[in-house]
């Protein structure tokens, strides 16, 4: 399950992205038209920060714009950066994991399928598709 942190993180990127053109972006009217606390949003914005997908400045004229365009974008990587991996189980997100069972796990394929749709699904998906 995605978390509201992933959810409001996409949320924060969708609207920079259809504020684009204003340049720095307060962190005020974001939250106002997200209708977020915005001290939850300094959280996400903060990861979002760390993780390159925004920058931000302080002071007057300052906020938080787009690190590069809208389009150059993936969801999956605006979700893994806030939720980490999309991986269903153990052995999936860790290659180094050693699952005594992995041999002859009957589970294993159908957890393989279900984190390349998943995956596929979120990372073919661009952050302009929303807007």
């Amino acid at each position: 399950m995605i978390s509201t942190k992933g959810r409001y993180a996409l949320r924060v990127m969708i609207d920079l992205a259809q504020h684009e053109k204003e340049g720095y972006i307060p962190l005020k009217d974001i939250a106002e038209r997200q209708d977020i606390s915005k001290k939850y949003l300094e959280i996400i914005v903060k990861e979002l920060v760390g993780g390159e997908m925004i920058q931000g400045v302080s002071g007057k004229g300052g906020g938080y714009m787009l690190s590069r365009k809208a389009s150059r974008y993936t969801v999956g990587e605006i979700i893994e950066l806030m939720e980490g991996t999309l991986a269903p189980v153990a052995c999936l997100k860790d290659k180094d994991y050693n699952c005594p069972r992995k041999k002859g796990c009957e589970t294993l394929a159908m957890w393989k399928e279900y984190y390349k749709i998943t995956h596929n699904f979120f990372y073919k998906k661009k952050l302009t598709e929303l807007l």
